[in-house]
């Protein structure tokens, strides 16, 4: 299986969106600098492509940093309790915005599942982490990986987990 999406353009992809949808600004996420970073109570958004090509766009980070994105995405004041349904919404919605455009650079057309956030996102059997990028965001860790499933395409509406 080759690599159909390449670090750069993933390492792109991210830090276009964090610009236009969370910060404004550009240069607020960057790559990580030292070993990887641990991930403690960590949390899960990815979005599953469907088509020639599966695969998954995901993203994990701690808790504390999904909210505090969900604060910024909500313009919320930063000692606000951010909700479930709302960490969901929001996370969920970057891993959205992300896959959309990992989908963007794949060279057959397909689609793109609903937006699941967890505590863990589902094995997939055969799945090959194809990039992984360990970034900063506001000197926090937050993980964009893209994985391919070593499977025939999946019917859109079907569940992985």
């Amino acid at each position: 299986m080759s690599t159909v999406v390449e670090h750069d353009q993933v390492l792109a992809i991210a830090q276009e969106v964090f610009a236009a949808m969370v910060d404004g600004d550009t240069g607020l996420l960057q790559p990580w600098s030292g070993d990887e970073p641990a991930l403690h109570g960590a949390v899960v958004a990815w979005v599953d492509l469907h088509g020639p090509w599966t695969g998954r766009a995901e993203l994990t980070t701690e808790l504390a940093t999904a909210q505090a994105l969900a604060r910024v995405l909500l313009e919320m004041r930063d000692d606000e309790a951010v909700s479930q349904v709302d960490l969901v919404d929001a996370f969920g919605e970057v891993a959205n915005v992300v896959g959309g455009n990992v989908k963007s650079l794949l060279p057959l057309r397909g689609s793109l599942g609903l937006p699941q956030v967890a505590p863990a996102a589902p094995v997939v059997p055969g799945a090959v982490l194809v990039q992984n990028l360990s970034l900063s965001w506001r000197g926090r860790p937050l993980v964009v990986s893209v994985w391919a499933y070593d499977q025939p395409a999946l019917p859109e509406g079907t569940s992985l987990a």
